[in-house]
């Protein structure tokens, strides 16, 4: 269980650093798909994307 101030210090961060967990929760999804749903079409468009990425 979370106490009340924590609660509040977390919905202050989070209110402060709304970029930041934007990146930290695309991050988490990315790495799931990779994991977990992408198949072998995905992970290469994806690997595609990287690269290209990458060399910009």
């Amino acid at each position: 269980m979370v106490s009340e101030a924590q609660q509040r210090a977390k919905k202050k961060w989070d209110d402060k650093n709304k970029d930041k967990n934007r990146i930290y929760r695309y991050r988490s999804y990315a790495r799931k798909f990779v994991r977990e749903v992408a198949n072998e079409d995905d992970l290469k468009e994806l690997r595609k994307m990287i690269d290209e990425r990458l060399n910009d």
